[in-house]
């Protein structure tokens, strides 16, 4: 089913109640990003996730939103064939059973799908290099996937992603990567996923996703597709890609900024923000992902504890990143390696966990349950009631006007949060 919510957005059913927990799965799985010699499978694929859906679905997730899964040189994001699963996640059989227990447990799939550059290893960097060599023609089948063009020295040059040498730029332009990436979609779609993120989309021309998408949709009128967008104007984005959503990073960094500074003024502001965007579509909203550091390292993790309040009471699709809701700490470091802290090995099995972290996942099943009793909250609004440096009251109101939370934030002292309903009753006290 799908519903429109009063702007005229389409939403499934399954991403207006949804609650994902985002998993980096190479890192879970414990596989060799790096490795130095053939890709191989450890023993522990992506069907090993199946162990981890109760520990998910009890969180109050309603599905798992991946990283990427394909083929890949090292990280994943250095793809080397979309169509197949990689071989140290167990190949395609390992996602077919991992995608027929979510759909067994009722929970969702979402994939990463990384469309606007590839390893330099894959055979559509050297078909390129090829042609524009002089050695290859337009019947390769890589034909039109990435451009090469001759350098002064008289030798192929590349287009490569935000100078990183191992990651070459797709041709966006070329028709034949219009269809190569509405097929793969498609492909994932038809194998079990519900919906994609697509990396790096703030680097791909709107016009790209705009001839792919709509391909898309045509066969799977009610997946979801969102882009990681950092900045830059989130509501034309989105109308000019034809994308459902965007990730919210102006939102996830003005909260861990303001309890860092305690300074909840600039929350206020971007809350601001955010509303406007709801005019126009619902953002994907988080507080932790695979390219950041660890929220309770950043700002502790009482003050966590209330950027967690915040993102389950505002408007927007929210993700918990693995871990995070057991109090987990990774520090992101602008270095090789530098991701690894913050894309850890998880146990084979949650009674494998620390007894350490309960306390911190039953705070988030408690606001997750909130959250997912008040569906209105998907696209609420808010208002400041109070506003100070130390201490903010905001109100988030439904979308017609017939129900509210009330959040009060507090570092004064120690950290503290109350959420009240209408009534003044206490739904919730930290």
């Amino acid at each position: 089913m799908v519903v429109s919510t009063d702007e005229g957005r389409n939403l499934p059913d399954w991403v207006r109640y949804g609650v994902f927990w985002q998993v980096y799965p190479l890192g879970f799985c414990g596989a060799d990003i790096r490795p130095q010699g053939p890709r191989t499978f450890n023993g522990r694929g992506l069907d090993s996730m199946i162990d981890w859906l109760e520990y998910a679905r009890n969180l109050g997730a309603s599905g798992l939103l991946l990283g990427p899964i394909f083929e890949s040189s090292t990280h994943g994001y250095d793809t080397l064939d979309h169509m197949h699963v990689d071989v140290r996640l167990g190949g395609d059989a390992a996602f077919d059973r991992l995608a027929d227990a979510c759909r067994n447990m009722g929970l969702q799939l979402i994939l990463d799908g990384v469309f606007n550059h590839v390893s330099r290893q894959h055979p559509a960097v050297q078909a390129a290099l090829d042609e524009a060599a002089g050695q290859s023609t337009a019947d390769n089948p890589w034909h039109g996937l990435v451009r090469a063009h001759l350098g002064q020295d008289g030798q192929p040059q590349l287009d490569v992603f935000e100078g990183h040498g191992d990651l070459v730029d797709l041709d966006h332009d070329a028709p034949e990567t219009v269809e190569y990436v509405a097929r793969v979609m498609n492909h994932w779609l038809d194998r079990g996923a519900a919906g994609w993120r697509l990396d790096a989309a703030y680097a791909v021309p709107t016009s790209f996703w705009a001839k792919v998408l709509p391909q898309v949709k045509a066969t799977h009128p009610y997946s979801w597709v969102f882009g990681e967008v950092i900045h830059g104007d989130y509501p034309q984005i989105v109308a000019d890609a034809s994308l459902d959503s965007v990730t919210q990073y102006e939102l996830w960094k003005s909260i861990q900024h303001a309890l860092e500074t305690d300074n909840f003024f600039e929350l206020d502001w971007n809350l601001k923000r955010h509303n406007a965007f709801l005019d126009s579509f619902v953002p994907q909203t988080f507080i932790g992902n695979h390219d950041v550091t660890r929220i309770a390292s950043q700002i502790g993790p009482e003050k966590a504890a209330l950027a967690l309040a915040v993102l389950m009471t505002v408007g927007g699709v929210p993700s918990i990143y693995y871990g995070d809701e057991q109090g987990y700490v990774g520090v992101k470091q602008e270095r090789f390696g530098g991701d690894d802290d913050v894309r850890p090995k998880f146990p084979l099995s949650p009674v494998e966990l620390s007894k350490l972290g309960e306390p911190t996942y039953r705070l988030h099943q408690a606001l997750i349950a909130l959250r997912r009793r008040n569906p209105w909250l998907l696209d609420a609004r808010t208002e400041a009631i109070k506003l100070e440096n130390k201490r903010f009251v905001y109100r988030s109101v439904s979308a017609d006007g017939n129900h509210s939370l009330t959040v009060s934030l507090s570092v004064e002292t120690t950290p503290t949060f109350t959420i009240t309903d209408t009534n003044g009753t206490v739904l919730y006290r930290y």
